[in-house]
């Protein structure tokens, strides 16, 4: 004979509202987050174009502009490289938060000792984006290098 299944205690809705409380600050985290990736993804956008455009100069050209061109296309190269990995870690780091809010929720609702899991993910979430953001830093050091006038370009012709 199947033994009855006794329904679940549903939380009181003042434990649901100070869940939906504790998970209003890792969302906001998330919409930063989201907010910095769609600069990221600007910026890689433009390193793409500005590399295509390269693309076919470079066949056209012949000594120092020639070795210009390849310069600047392995630092932008380089950039796609760095971007990327950026974007990786913050999209890492959105995940990381999600799965914040989702243990946020289960510990709260269901009384579960998942605390150390909740703290595992914000610091996680915390590292990530912060690898990410100085990948960022890095990959705006990489394009000052090739923003840099030459210096032939800005003598003037009179002196």
């Amino acid at each position: 004979m199947p033994v009855p299944m006794l329904p679940l205690p549903l939380p009181a809705v003042s434990n649901i509202a100070q869940t939906i409380q504790l998970a209003i600050a890792p969302v906001f985290l998330l919409a930063g987050i989201g907010a910095f990736l769609n600069v990221m993804v600007g910026r890689l956008t433009r390193v793409v174009d500005r590399a295509r455009a390269l693309e076919e100069l470079h066949a056209a050209s012949t000594g120092a502009e020639h070795d210009r061109h390849v310069w600047e296309l392995r630092l932008l190269n380089r950039r796609m490289s760095v971007i990327s990995s950026s974007i990786t870690l913050c999209v890492t780091s959105a995940v990381a938060v999600c799965c914040l809010v989702g243990l946020l929720f289960i510990t709260q609702l269901a009384n579960l000792p998942y605390r150390q899991a909740v703290a595992i993910a914000f610091v996680l979430a915390m590292l990530l984006l912060i690898a990410g953001l100085v990948l960022f830093l890095y990959e705006i050091r990489l394009a000052r290098r090739a923003i840099r006038i030459r210096s032939e370009l800005l003598e003037h012709p009179g002196r």
